[in-house]
């Protein structure tokens, strides 16, 4: 048996007309053809779809229960079709999100916003991991992309791993000090003014970011004195509140009022802290191609 939809759709369009000859111009197709494809149907199907006599043109129950079916299946086919559609350009699907807690102090939480706005049917949630997680959790699939910090990953590490990374948004990196703190009275300050300050700062052994800022200290010539490490930058936040060091963060912390605390700008060299997408090159997936258009739309 090989019944095609184009049958099912001559059929529904006679069935509805109870014409051949309206049904053909609803068509635009003759006539002949079209009374050939209702008699294919009723040779495949093997029963009568109408009852013709010289004044009537009915359907039959067979041919009745078949215009149920058809008008049933054609719908879904055109639903199904519309939703490849949408699936195709990002409408529709799921979107799973890496990201360094601090991100979402930046302009994450905005971008997240328009992409709802822009795309309400798709499904986005939110995993907060540090950026070895991420990596990992982008080559085993478990992530459709990955928000982190500086230094960017080496492109033929990247290559080998099938994954791409971009910047996303520029940030510097700033200082977080005490209010009481004798350098709180300054509008900006040079990084080497913290050099005999006990630093606090995020676990060394879990992210490069954290290594890449112990490394701008030594280019400005100190090693700093590490006196404890967090999991979380709120962790460095609350301790440098209490007096208990001060800690590099970046500038868009600022944005939040920590009690105890005053944000101060590096006045030369300050270290990035700029914000970079990773994704894998291994499928061009409609969602997250359309969430990268988000962040770099696509030239006119």
């Amino acid at each position: 048996m090989s019944i095609d939809l184009k049958q099912l759709k001559y059929f529904l369009a006679v069935a509805e007309e109870k014409s051949f000859s309206r049904a053909a111009e609803r068509l635009h197709i003759s006539q002949p053809p079209l009374s050939q494809q209702i008699m294919k149907l009723e040779s495949e199907l093997g029963v009568r779809l109408f009852a013709r006599t010289t004044r009537t043109f009915e359907l039959t129950v067979a041919g009745k229960a078949l215009m149920n079916e058809a008008a049933d299946l054609l719908a879904k086919m055109r639903m199904t079709i519309d939703t490849i559609r949408q699936i195709d350009r990002g409408e529709v699907g799921r979107l799973r999100v890496g990201i360094v807690g601090s991100a979402m102090w930046g302009p994450i939480p905005s971008l997240l916003e328009e992409f709802q706005t822009k795309f309400p049917r798709v499904t986005w949630t939110i995993h907060e991991f540090g950026p070895t997680v991420q990596y990992e959790a982008l080559r085993a699939k478990q992530i459709d992309v990955g928000f982190w910090r500086e230094p960017k990953l080496n492109d033929d590490d990247l290559r080998h791993d099938n994954l791409r990374q971009e910047l996303c948004f520029r940030e510097n990196v700033c200082v977080a000090v005490n209010e009481h703190h004798p350098l709180a009275k300054n509008t900006a300050i040079e990084l080497i003014d913290i050099a005999h300050e006990p630093m606090l700062t995020l676990n060394l052994d879990k992210s490069a970011f954290p290594r890449y800022l112990v490394q701008c200290c030594i280019n400005a010539g100190f090693e700093p004195v590490i006196f404890q490490e967090a999991s979380e930058p709120q962790t460095l936040l609350a301790m440098v509140g209490a007096g208990l060091g001060v800690t590099l963060v970046p500038e868009t912390t600022s944005r939040i009022g920590w009690p105890g605390v005053v944000f101060l700008p590096i006045k030369t060299n300050p270290p990035s802290a700029n914000l970079y997408i990773s994704y894998t090159t291994l499928d061009d997936a409609p969602v997250v191609r359309a969430f990268l258009n988000i962040i770099n739309p696509p030239s006119n």
